[in-house]
């Protein structure tokens, strides 16, 4: 079987995260960039059903800037065989609509998937509607935002929760997945695996070598960033001195902002 999971850099999830007043967008300069964690989880479920089934291939796809091979290094160290990281200056500010495209080309490229895994949402913007549409780029089922998933040799299935309760769904093969936080707790590479990273296939595409036009400049529509502002500062609330009518106080404070 042939696996792609699809990865992102993102700034650190545990930093301060901060938006460029003059693009409106995220600064990913800001802090230390790193492997999305949902993505960390989407490739441990991967590299369980490898654990059984040594013939697996696992294949890592990513679209970002030039230096997200280090993050892509880091889940080859995880057990990935491969990756693949399409960086194209065009591709910056794509929206979901583009880096959907992107990523379906790149999959089509790497070819004979069967299975593509990912995160339900990425913890920078959170729009968590990638799986979904690449799956339509790539005309496949998707299984989206399962809390538990088995990967078999003839289909994928899983659980996912919605309001009221929860479904039970499969596939067979090729499909799309996402899979959230609570479907397996991601290994630590080795020093055996950080060695055999430094070796593994880890490829630089453009959109030249995928042979599409994408990114901001070739969407038919667009949003556009026309202020931008940093956040207030915090302000401490009225303090209420228990001088016998702090009660008082207090209701006439909550009915004030019509809290009650």
């Amino acid at each position: 079987m042939k696996i792609v999971v699809l990865a992102k850099q993102v700034p650190d999830t545990w930093s301060d995260r901060k938006i460029d007043l003059e693009s409106g967008l995220l600064d990913r300069a800001a802090s230390e960039p790193v492997p999305d964690e949902i993505n960390e989880r989407a490739l441990e479920n991967a590299l369980a059903f490898k654990d059984e089934n040594k013939d697996t291939e696992i294949v890592v796809v990513a679209m970002g800037p030039e230096d997200a091979t280090k993050t892509l290094r880091k889940l080859l160290s995880m057990g990935a065989d491969s990756a693949v990281l399409v960086s194209d200056a065009a591709l910056a500010g794509s929206d979901m609509v583009q880096t959907a495209r992107v990523l379906a080309a790149a999959v089509e490229k790497v070819g004979g998937a069967d299975l593509v895994v990912a995160g339900n949402e990425a913890t920078d913007g959170r729009g968590g509607m990638i799986p979904a549409m690449v799956a339509e780029v790539l005309g496949l089922p998707v299984l989206p935002g399962l809390d538990e998933i088995q990967i078999a040799a003839d289909k994928v299935s899983g659980e996912a929760v919605v309001d009221g309760g929860a479904l039970q769904v499969s596939s067979g093969y090729p499909a799309v997945v996402s899979v959230t936080e609570k479907t397996a707790e991601p290994r630590f590479p080795n020093f055996k695996g950080i060695m055999a990273a430094k070796k593994k296939p880890l490829e630089n595409w453009s959109l030249a070598d995928l042979g599409i036009q994408a990114g901001p400049e070739a969407a038919s529509v667009r949003s556009v960033m026309v202020s931008a502002a940093a956040r207030p500062p915090k302000e401490a609330g009225p303090k209420v001195a228990d001088d016998g009518t702090a009660a008082a106080q207090l209701a006439e404070f909550l009915a004030t902002n019509r809290l009650i």
